[in-house]
């Protein structure tokens, strides 16, 4: 089935009546609680994804799309209205969203930020539709080895350029893979790691790991380090104005630009949406002819990086659903999703489950439009949630966060494994240590063993066969380009933007951690 007819396929399932409500309701919940300060997407999913237990799994994907995207587009408004940004893609949105709202142009950095969304997540998901029939053309055809090596590839992008230090994102990571051996092992049934208690034969599970690691761990380390019981909201004036001519002037070609780094930048395991939001800032910042507004409310500077985040989260679904290879924790969350419904994306996806897959992309498109249908008008609703007091929101968060985990096998042995994932989580956040690597390795590290325990047992043994064809060279030949390569573009975007000038200031975005998203 083509990218057009599969596109098609999937919109003749997603706008049923009972499908475009499980998107409506994914939307309005996955930025109800995406806009709470410091959740990020795989946070709400994770969250969220008992919401789910007992839906069909097309319904339940539908619902997925419509949290994916609400919960980007929460983190947005925290990033422009409260300066605290909910994931590492938005720390750029914070420093020139946050001058336009404190210059009484908030509702016009929303509005921009939420229409580079809807544009950015459109033309992404179109990509996405028409790039993965060839992406499975070319993916039926690699070996165990070939896998082994992309997930390799998998592994050390995300630990080595997720968080401040790719030593810590390494030992995160390894922490990660230790998890995932826990329980029997396929070949011999051996127990490992089980310390004799039955209830771990299975392994750990990765709803409880993920739930634990980032809604507990999150809450504990941003409880630990308030200062006062309420958020500091910036004020929305009454009747004003969204965008201007001047607004959408200035606003269009960063859109389109910004959507043209983020999604190949996804495709791409390049260490998450930090350096498509940079890349597309300083791009935006070269060409502007007011290149003095940008740190200081520049909407270029809220256009352009919103774009690239959204078309970024839409790219890493590529590799997801192609490859079955997760290369963000977003993803590694999805990923999670599907088997907890039996289901194991890779090549074979789209012949074996194709109504679902094409269902889920049209129903991104879907969810853009809803969004943009829903959240302007309402941004006055997300405002006042932001009023609650904190105590009250974090022990909302936790509460839920508990009986969802019991929700998932009813046991409470399982709320025992969520407390001491969850502390943690808060040991790893305190010290440095980025969550993002241990859910990759966790989740992806059985999958790995299988494919090098396969390509081992094929070749006799022989590991010289772990490099033996021209596409596990071309990997790693690309690989060490890359983690090159993004060492410096970062090292080159924080030096061009204003990050570093705001850590002087000791202005709040500059210290903001490694994101509970990526």
């Amino acid at each position: 089935m083509s990218g057009w007819e599969g596109l098609l396929h999937g919109l003749s399932l997603a706008i049923t009546p009972e499908n475009l409500l499980f998107a409506l309701i994914g939307t309005i919940v996955g930025t109800l609680i995406g806009v709470l300060p410091g959740i990020g997407p795989a946070l709400t999913i994770a969250l969220l994804l008992p919401m789910t237990y007992g839906l069909e799994p097309a319904g339940a994907f539908i619902m997925f799309a419509g949290i994916y995207y609400g919960a980007m587009y929460g983190g947005s408004t925290t990033s422009i209205l409260l300066k605290t940004p909910g994931e590492s893609g938005s720390v750029i949105t914070a420093i020139d969203g946050n001058k336009m709202a404190r210059q009484g142009r908030g509702a016009a950095a929303l509005a921009a930020a939420a229409i580079g969304s809807f544009v950015a997540g459109t033309i992404a998901t179109l990509l996405l539709a028409f790039f993965a029939p060839w992406m499975v053309e070319v993916a039926v055809k690699l070996g165990a080895q070939d896998y082994f090596a992309l997930m390799v590839v998998a592994f050390l992008t995300v630990s080595a350029l997720v968080g401040g230090s790719p030593l810590r994102g390494l030992l995160s990571m390894s922490l990660g893979l230790v998890v995932g051996i826990v329980g029997l092992d396929f070949q011999s049934g051996q127990q490992r790691l089980t310390f004799g208690e039955v209830a771990l034969l299975d392994g750990i599970d990765t709803v409880v790991l993920i739930v634990a690691l980032f809604a507990m761990g999150e809450v504990l380390y941003v409880a630990a380090h308030q200062t006062s019981s309420r958020f500091d909201v910036m004020r929305m004036n009454k009747g004003e104005r969204w965008m201007t001519r001047q607004d959408w002037g200035r606003s269009w070609r960063p859109w389109l630009r910004g959507t043209s780094i983020g999604f190949p930048l996804g495709v791409i395991p390049a260490g998450g949406s930090e350096i498509p939001t940079f890349l597309s800032y300083t791009l935006e910042r070269k060409l502007s002819k007011r290149p003095k507004e940008f740190g200081n409310g520049a909407i270029e500077g809220v256009a352009g990086p919103e774009a690239a985040n959204n078309a970024n989260a839409a790219g890493t679904l590529v590799p997801l659903l192609t490859l079955g290879i997760p290369t963000s924790a977003t993803a590694a969350v999805i990923l999670v999703a599907f088997q907890q419904y039996g289901i194991q994306p890779g090549p074979q996806l789209l012949d074996t489950q194709s109504t679902l897959v094409w269902g889920l992309i049209a129903s991104l498109l879907i969810a853009n439009v809803i969004l943009l249908g829903l959240n302007l008008p309402l941004i006055g609703v997300w405002v006042k949630i932001l009023k609650i007091p904190k105590p009250y929101l974090f022990a909302g968060i936790m509460m839920f966060a508990l009986l969802g985990t019991y929700a998932v096998n009813g046991s409470a042995f399982d709320v025992g494994l969520l407390l001491f994932f969850g502390f943690a989580g808060y040991l790893m956040r305190r010290f440095g240590f980025p969550v993002s690597p241990m859910i990759v390795g966790a989740i992806l590290g059985p999958l790995a063993e299988v494919q090098l325990r396969r390509s081992l047992d094929i070749a006799g043994g022989d590991v010289t066969t772990l490099v033996s064809t021209p596409f596990t060279m071309v990997v790693y030949l690309t690989l060490a380009a890359v983690l090159f390569g993004g060492f410096l573009l970062r090292r080159s975007a924080r030096r061009r933007t204003p990050t570093e000038t705001a850590r002087q200031e000791k202005d709040p975005v500059a210290a903001v951690p490694e994101s509970s998203d990526r």
